[in-house]
């Protein structure tokens, strides 16, 4: 069943009407109001109820779409999203934003190699080609759904990194006891579809496209201390960034 949802939309106030409608259904589906697979409201329903155009509608609910709190799918309709783990701009791990959630991480390691080699990373780790470095591939799940692949590459001091502690707790966490602390990253954030073992391992259906990261991550040195390679379900997952203006 529809939960029409109360919107109270200020035609008199500067913020863009169909931001004012974005925020207060975001509120709505973080604060319980719409769960997790309700049925969303219709965009032509929805506009001819507050009276607003189907281009604003349709533009305040692109904006769910892209935060991945809804979720349309070909002759479903647009329905609530799972649980959504929000990265936001701070430098945490996905095993800390699911914690901080209240959610328990599962990760199960697919690959372990402290004496891997691979170019690419190791000019980004700033280590000499042709030197072994550590790689790490695990499975990271939350109230039995898989969310993400991540795949890491670091310098070979951490080839000491055990496996049995990579399955318990987030690689960041693990690295600041070892004394090493990210403190900043480039990110860059992508989509692309997925191959047959991702498919498999997300759960994927045909068509269901992946959420894609690269992280350079550095200490306060700007020592350079981790290489990510991410892929996330597109329905488990979403980057919040606070962009400022540059006065």
């Amino acid at each position: 069943m529809i939960k029409p949802i109360a919107v109270v939309i200020d035609r008199g106030s500067p913020v863009p009407l169909y931001h004012q409608l974005a925020e207060q259904l975001t509120a709505a589906v973080t604060n319980g109001t719409l769960k997790p697979g309700d049925p969303f409201e219709n965009e032509l329903a929805l506009a001819e109820r507050l009276d607003l155009s189907r281009p604003t509608v349709r533009r305040a609910i692109a904006e769910l779409v892209s935060r991945g709190l809804l979720v349309r799918r070909r002759g479903i309709g647009t329905t609530v999203a799972n649980k959504v783990i929000h990265r936001r701009e701070e430098l945490t791990s996905l095993y800390e934003d699911l914690a901080r959630s209240g959610r328990m991480p599962v990760t199960r390691v697919l690959h372990f190699d402290p004496a891997a080699h691979n170019d690419a990373a190791a000019e980004i780790l700033e280590v000499p080609a042709g030197e072994p470095l550590v790689l790490i591939e695990r499975l990271r799940s939350a109230d039995g759904v898989p969310m993400a692949i991540l795949t890491n590459w670091l310098p070979p001091a951490y080839a000491t990194l055990n496996p049995d502690e990579l399955a318990e707790r987030g690689l960041y966490a693990i690295l600041r006891d070892r004394g090493v602390r990210p403190v900043v990253a480039h990110q860059t954030i992508g989509a692309r579809k997925p191959n047959p073992t991702e498919r498999k391992l997300l759960e994927l259906v045909k068509g269901d496209p992946l959420l894609t990261m690269k992280r350079r991550a550095y200490d306060a040195n700007g020592t350079p201390v981790e290489y990510g390679d991410h892929c996330y379900r597109f329905d488990q997952y979403a980057f919040d960034i606070t962009v400022y203006e540059d006065h």
